[in-house]
């Protein structure tokens, strides 16, 4: 049943009479919001309606298998999850969510989006196997606050903001798919533009963070548990990183700590200005800090190749204190000849495992 509340009889009219127009599919062009209009979602029914209201409640329920949870809302809505949201099953690419608009509230209040990861964990993740849909696609500005999100299939957050978001208490918890969970990444972000994480708390398997493509990222004050390391790159061919702080977070027990790495053969492409001040990594189990630009998906080739330039790697300000495993490497840098430049590392400070090795890149402030 469709549920929508309004406090002007017009205004109720008015949606009625554009849903009898054919209006009622998710994918419309965007429409104003209706005045003082507050819409309620309790199932896929009551989509269509609700997403012309400035103000959406999200009641729990179920979002049938194969299907996939589509907000296109009106600009400056606040949408405000009321309980627990579960995804049926299905072999499927998803996404099981996607929320689009311009100056978005999202208040997630700590209720869980379940994504039944175990029907689909298979220790291969988006490489072979089952095919799992990915999570949750955000496409819209505004903040993203206290969102839950439960056994994921493969990736999490898929973040393309058009403008200035900020995501505030994010949690990611993959904690079950420790044994055969795979690709679980937290939050891939792709197409960024003045983007905020904000203390989030991620337990995972694959990257806390991955930034592939953006300007103006900001990852702080967050906890990442056994999962990759907070990462810049994977850089593909035609993708561009700048201005990025990566501030005061914790990463503990994941195979690296802070990453930037760039594909193999990619041209076109390019990091920079990627600032890290006063974070903590503990027992990173492979690195503690690695820039490589031998990057492939099957692993690294150990050859560097030079059409990703990266200018500009900073430890800065506030200690970073890094310490790794008794097997893992402190320090790895593997660029290409002429290709990686202005790193300084003054504000590093590491312990455990061994040095590791510094090859193709002039580094100030710290030695092996």
């Amino acid at each position: 049943m469709k549920t929508v509340t309004f406090s002007l009889a017009l205004a109720a009219l008015s949606v009625l009479v554009a849903a009898d127009n054919g209006h009622s599919d998710t994918r419309r062009s965007r429409l104003p919001a209706t005045k003082r209009c507050t819409g309620t979602i309790a199932s896929l029914d009551d989509v269509a309606a609700a997403q012309r209201c400035a103000t959406i409640n999200i009641e729990p329920f179920t979002v049938p298998a194969g299907k996939t949870f589509e907000l296109d809302l009106v600009d400056n809505a606040v949408v405000n999850v009321l309980g627990d949201i579960k995804f049926g099953t299905k072999q499927w690419e998803g996404p099981l969510v996607q929320v689009s608009g311009k100056n978005v509230q999202f208040n997630g209040n700590g209720h869980k989006w379940d994504g039944q990861g175990s029907y689909y964990w298979d220790g291969k993740g988006a490489n072979g196997g089952k095919t799992k849909p990915k999570f949750f696609k955000v496409k819209f500005s505004g903040t993203m606050d206290s969102v839950y999100l439960l056994n994921q299939p493969v990736q999490g957050f898929s973040v393309s903001n058009p403008s200035k978001l900020v995501m505030s208490n994010i949690v990611v918890d993959v904690k079950a798919g420790a044994s055969l969970g795979h690709n679980t990444d937290a939050f891939d972000i792709s197409s960024a533009k003045d983007l905020t994480i904000d203390g989030a708390t991620v337990t995972n398997q694959d990257d806390c963070v991955a930034i592939n493509d953006g300007t103006g990222i900001t990852i702080q004050n967050s906890v990442c548990t056994g999962g990759h390391g907070i990462s810049v790159g994977s850089i593909k061919t035609g993708k561009h990183v700048s201005n990025v702080v990566i501030k005061n977070n914790k990463i503990i027990d994941n195979d690296n700590g802070l990453r930037i790495k760039t594909y193999v053969g990619a041209t076109a492409a390019s990091v920079s200005n990627v600032q890290y001040i006063g974070n903590t990594v503990t027992n990173a189990k492979k690195y503690g800090v690695v820039i490589e630009q031998d990057y492939t998906n099957d692993g690294a080739t150990g050859k560097a190749t030079n059409g990703v330039p990266i200018n500009g790697v900073y430890f800065t300000g506030s200690t970073n204190n890094v310490s790794v495993g008794s097997k893992a490497q402190r320090v790895y840098v593997l660029c290409a000849s002429g290709s990686c430049s202005n790193f300084d590392f003054t504000a590093l400070k590491t312990s455990g495992g061994s040095a590791g090795s510094i090859k193709g890149a002039a580094v100030k402030g710290y030695s092996l």
